[in-house]
């Protein structure tokens, strides 16, 4: 909760003084308050504060997109290649295993107890 709240703070000042200026020396103010603004009657409609905040909104996610999400990731991707290759080798151990348990089993393989083709007459009497 802590980090969340630093993160935060980060954020939060990464938009403020770094974007918004970008903003305002594209369109000539930080945010659309008061540029997007009219009055009926007495009332002031200022769609514009919708508009910096709807902005506000994606430089946020843009942000936490690409410093979190991004990297995490990367790193699963890094963790799945590792357990993939752990896997593969354990597979291929057991196929080894599984050989050799067999080559020993086999019919006709002295002292594995398996009848092999002199021993398939059977007892002698």
């Amino acid at each position: 909760m802590v980090i969340g709240a630093a993160f935060t703070l980060v954020v939060t000042n990464v938009v403020d003084n770094v974007l918004n200026p970008l903003i305002a020396g594209l369109v000539g103010e930080p945010n659309f308050d008061t540029v997007l603004s009219f009055q009926i009657g007495d009332a002031l409609v200022m769609p514009g504060t919708v508009i910096t905040a709807l902005i506000n909104f994606l430089l946020v996610a843009l942000a936490l997109y690409f410093v979190v999400v991004t990297p995490m990731n990367k790193f699963n991707e890094r963790r799945q290649a590792g357990a993939e290759e752990e896997v593969e080798e354990q597979i291929l151990l057991l196929r080894e295993i599984r050989d050799s348990l067999a080559a020993q089993n086999a019919p006709g393989t002295p002292g594995t107890g398996a009848p092999g083709p002199a021993n398939l007459a059977g007892p002698t009497v």
